[in-house]
């Protein structure tokens, strides 16, 4: 299976995993599945870690980045064809990061794994809780 972590998820995994519940758990750390992060990760935690607001982030972008590459996630960059294909979205949602990485995953047929229960309307693909 290939997986595309949410924000979330993907700091949970790092610094929270207890939040994450065994069985999503066990979908990230099996070695036969693909896991990735969506560089709109990077790009979120990077804006909220600046804003020095109540929402900041637990790490910085460049430590997550790095602890993203210890846990063998894969990067993945955004493309054109990621940016064009939100305008087919449904307006369920109205973050850019998430409707930007549910884009991601329906073009690189990852499943997006996401607490958020707006994006999991979305589709029946997506692995939420």
């Amino acid at each position: 299976m290939r997986l595309l972590l949410d924000t979330h998820v993907a700091i949970w995994s790092i610094v929270g995993p207890n939040r994450i519940p065994g069985s999503v758990q066990d979908l990230i750390t099996d070695p036969a599945n693909e896991v990735f992060v969506s560089v709109v990760v990077l790009w979120e935690i990077a804006i909220k870690s600046s804003l020095g607001r109540g929402d900041r982030m637990p790490i910085t972008a460049e430590f997550a980045r790095k602890d993203f590459e210890q846990a063998a996630f894969a990067l993945l960059p955004v493309l054109a064809e990621h940016a064009i294909a939100v305008s087919g979205l449904p307006h369920l949602h109205g973050d850019p990061f998430d409707r930007l990485m549910l884009a991601q995953a329906r073009v690189e047929g990852l499943r997006l794994v996401t607490v958020d229960r707006v994006l999991q309307r979305y589709d029946d693909t997506i692995i939420g809780w």
